[in-house]
């Protein structure tokens, strides 16, 4: 399997396959991290974020208005804004997913009051007032610091729409759709790095063939155009998980002219998509059944980066994994169409692991978002009323936040397997980066949930002289936050860790992420 390294080696070496033939729990642990070399670097945007209109991400999770009692900033809740802002979320996708393709953008400007509603037909039949639109989401952005990528309606959706949605939100000039932005409250143009042309075509976006989708996408973005100083990345609709026929046919039919392409995948321990597993209550079997099909996104990557290679070895095409996460069955007691779910020690592993994947496929990978924001999927928080608490996926994304941006480091990890129901995988998964100040992360999952993990870490082509670290943990495989105990799953000092003559000895607990920093 390729996720042992990283993508300056070839997939299945002798190093990245010790941990298949080892079947002993005292194999020896060690890692290789190679400072002073390093080519591509992690793009910012592969720690980006998803807030569909869905459940209650949007209204009460990040939008509650101007006039509400609880806490907010021009009607964005304070406390999520404060929460986003420390994890220096790099960019947002909005408004989905499957409902972007039944969304009608001109429902959502003007006076609010004067908003048609619509109904929510993908999740929960309920009704959408428009409330939150254009205006309110890329204001969003501007207060997050962070860049906005919009999915467009190619499912329901004509290029007339979407060609006006475009010059509405970026043209500096005159024109019936930048007068009509002035008459609405903002005189100049947002700044719209990202545009998706559809979502899920091949399922709730219209369920169609990859040829019909491929000639579709052609004349669709034939009309978003760069203006005014704006220019747009265009993202085509990719396919889903292992599909890699539709990415090969897509690439082969429009691939010139694209900027980047989806991919989406999602985990979950059921048999069947619709019975996916309880968030809470699992046992070993389901804690060991996450954790492989978290590091099965590796070999998604290599079977659809192979595709991508095909027709573009020059990697000009960028890979966007635009909806990741694990999916559980909704809590007892919720809406289903509105996908609430907790979020435990284990999603945070699983968090962790897709990161350092991403990571180390960052010559391909140039963003990846997160199902979801607020209350919804793999959420970094759930609100309640004015009360609000961080999930252990969130601090697995304040932990990492420091590879954003940085050089990636090839490492070489040997490590002891971790054996289940006949099955095993590695019982440890690490990514490195280094920043332009020299500094080294170094973030390591464990995998299994009882055993510690003692770790050799060789720093080579640097001179080492401090190391600092921090680390998510709990006692129980399915510990969570709650509103009742915020804090029950939350980062703390780590210590474990001694330098000596550029080689850290490292104790990583069982079920644990740790982040260290090597100076």
């Amino acid at each position: 399997m390729s996720f042992c390294k990283t993508p300056f080696f070839v997939a299945l070496t002798a190093v990245c396959l010790v941990w298949s033939f080892c079947g002993h729990a005292d194999t020896a642990n060690t890692l290789v991290v190679h400072a002073d070399k390093g080519e591509w670097t992690i793009a910012p945007e592969i720690y980006g974020h998803f807030a569909e209109h869905l459940g209650r991400c949007i209204y009460d999770g990040i939008w509650v208005g101007e006039d509400s009692d609880i806490p907010n900033i021009r009607g964005y809740r304070k406390d999520i804004v404060e929460a986003l802002k420390a994890l220096r979320i790099p960019v947002l996708r909005w408004p989905g997913g499957c409902f972007a393709d039944e969304y009608h953008w001109k429902d959502g400007i003007g006076p609010r009051e004067q908003r048609p509603a619509m109904i929510n037909t993908h999740w929960g039949m309920v009704t959408e007032d428009n409330s939150f639109g254009t205006h309110e989401f890329l204001d969003l952005c501007e207060l997050l610091d962070t860049e906005a990528y919009i999915a467009g309606n190619v499912g329901s959706g004509s290029i007339r729409d979407m060609q006006d949605w475009v010059e509405y939100m970026t043209f500096d000039g005159d024109s019936a759709m930048a007068m009509l932005r002035r008459a609405n409250g903002r005189e100049k143009p947002w700044r719209v790095r990202y545009f998706g042309v559809g979502n899920e075509n091949w399922a709730c976006g219209g369920h169609m063939t990859p040829e019909y989708y491929a000639d579709l996408y052609k004349r669709y973005q034939t009309y978003v155009r760069s203006y005014s100083d704006n220019p747009i990345l265009k993202i085509a609709c990719g396919p889903n998980d292992w599909d890699t026929r539709w990415m090969d046919v897509v690439l082969e039919r429009a691939k010139r002219h694209m900027d980047g392409i989806s991919l989406h995948y999602y985990v979950f321990t059921g048999p069947h998509w619709w019975e996916k597993g309880s968030a809470t209550e699992f046992d070993e079997s389901e804690w060991f059944t996450l954790m492989k099909k978290s590091l099965d996104v590796a070999e998604v990557l290599r079977q659809q980066i192979e595709v991508m290679d095909k027709h573009d070895p020059e990697k000009r095409v960028g890979l966007y994994f635009d909806e990741w996460g694990t999916w559980w069955n909704p809590t007892p007691g919720s809406n289903p169409g509105f996908l609430v779910q907790q979020n435990t020690l284990r999603d945070a592993l699983s968090a962790g692991i897709f990161l350092n994947i991403f990571n180390q496929h960052c010559d391909r990978v140039k963003m990846a978002n997160i199902a979801q924001t607020v209350n919804v999927l793999q959420a970094m928080a759930h609100t309640r009323d004015a009360d609000m608490f961080l999930t252990p996926t969130y601090h697995v994304f304040e932990m990492f936040k420091e590879h954003q941006g940085a050089t990636l480091l090839p490492i070489d990890l040997a490590c002891a397997p971790y054996e289940r129901d006949e099955h095993k995988v590695p019982s440890l998964n690490a990514s490195a980066s280094k920043s332009e100040a020299g500094t080294v992360t170094i973030t390591l999952c464990n995998l299994h949930p009882t055993n510690e993990a003692a770790l050799n870490c060789s720093i080579q082509g640097m001179d080492a002289s401090e190391v600092s670290g921090r680390i998510l943990t709990a006692d129980e495989m399915n510990a969570h936050n709650t509103f009742e105990q915020p804090d029950a799953v939350a980062p703390r000092q780590f210590t474990d860790a001694t330098l000596d003559n550029n080689v850290i000895q490292v104790m990583v607990p069982a079920k644990s992420i740790v982040a260290l920093k090597v100076r």
